[in-house]
């Protein structure tokens, strides 16, 4: 039965994944294309499901500790799932948060095709997927490519700073404007550090190795 459960959660982790997933994607698609439905789906629809499996995953694992008592390995790999969901649920607040300045953006006239926004968001929804798929498959390797992509993320982010600083100099009309996209970009940035903590907890868990402020692992 306590097989069961771990199938069952790791199920319901990859769910939830998706979701977030989706969100990322449809916020900044909802930006780019100027779109306040699909900024309204998330907020009115995936928001509430992400809320929602968020408490089935926490019950299942308050269920399966004080049902079948696990030990070492098999209860690791609950409270691992149990951080992993509130760090998918913080992910989900933050893309809700991309979309409470997307509605002030779209109102107003498109900056320079939002900068490297995209981009931004491309690899931060991989780094997502990424981390849950080497918690699922005890990846390291994958696990190892996200902390690789951290790198990116943040630099893609020190572009935009300095590509938004630019246009604030030489158009002081825009600087509310620029601040809400430099808010989705730290946003952003913020969903690759979840996404990179998860990493670091897989390499810990596989390999027993404490990456965190080190070298990355080879």
């Amino acid at each position: 039965m306590l097989r069961e459960n771990l199938q069952e959660l790791k199920r319901q982790v990859i769910n939830q994944s998706n979701i977030i997933e989706k969100m990322i994607k449809n916020s900044i698609d909802g930006l780019i294309n100027r779109d306040k439905s699909i900024l309204d789906f998330i907020v009115k629809n995936q928001e509430p499901e992400v809320n929602s499996n968020e408490m089935k995953i926490d019950e299942l694992c308050i269920n399966s500790i004080a049902l079948f008592h696990p030990e070492a390995v098999d209860l690791r790999i609950i409270m691992m799932i149990q951080k992993i969901n509130n760090d998918l649920e913080r992910m989900g607040d933050l893309a809700v948060n991309i979309c409470e300045e997307a509605y002030y953006l779209i109102k107003k006239p498109e900056m320079k095709s939002y900068v490297d926004l995209p981009k931004m968001a491309e690899k931060t929804i991989n780094m997502t997927k990424n981390s849950i798929l080497s918690f699922i498959d005890k990846d390291t390797n994958r696990a190892n490519n996200v902390l690789d992509s951290d790198d990116i993320v943040d630099n893609l982010q020190a572009k935009i700073i300095n590509d938004i600083e630019q246009i604030m100099i030489k158009q002081p009309e825009v600087i509310k404007r620029s601040l809400k996209i430099l808010n989705i970009a730290s946003h952003l940035e913020r969903i690759a550090d979840l996404s990179t903590n998860i990493a670091e907890d897989v390499i810990f868990m596989v390999k027993g190795k404490v990456v965190k402020h080190r070298p990355k692992e080879n």
